[in-house]
């Protein structure tokens, strides 16, 4: 015969001079599930054949899903709002006291003098009338007055003796 190189047996040309080929079962080697590449899987087609193929990657399962994320109440939203309005709040306050700071301290000297000046006006009477009424004999003996007033009724005219002791 003609084609006796080939593994297929053949029959005399059909037309136009192609042979027909009848092919014979040829083993195919068997890859070993180890050996095969990531990402390629041995898949069976949907007329029965098994094949290698290129498959996606299965994603990995789910975890379980983690409960609603809960609204954020209002009270804490109030305390992040004011936390930083209150810092601000003392941070100026912090920067006005050292800029009035020469300002306070003048002020405290001036509220010393004051104080000085009523206790020495306080202080003054009582020891110019130890010292200088008396001409030096000690302080001067105190005088008694009594007055005694009455009235008739709510309007009446009031009369009232004054005794000098």
């Amino acid at each position: 015969m003609p084609y006796e190189h080939t593994t297929a047996s053949t029959t005399p040309p059909a037309r136009y001079g192609d042979p027909i080929f009848y092919p014979t079962t040829v083993q195919q080697p068997m890859m070993l599930p180890v050996e095969l590449p990531p990402g390629v899987e041995m898949v069976t087609l949907p007329g029965g054949y098994r094949t290698l193929a290129y498959t996606h990657p299965t994603p990995p399962p789910a975890p379980p899903s983690a409960p609603a994320a809960q609204p954020i109440p209002a009270w804490a939203k109030t305390t992040a709002l004011l936390a930083p309005t209150i810092g601000a709040g003392i941070a100026a306050a912090g920067f006005g006291i050292s800029y009035a700071a020469p300002g306070l301290i003048a002020m405290t000297e001036a509220l010393w003098a004051a104080i000085a000046l009523i206790a020495a006006g306080t202080l003054a009477p009582l020891i110019l009338r130890t010292t200088c009424g008396t001409g030096g004999r000690g302080p001067a003996p105190v005088q008694h007055i009594t007055q005694h007033v009455t009235a008739s009724g709510l309007f009446g005219r009031a009369a009232g003796t004054i005794n000098n002791r």
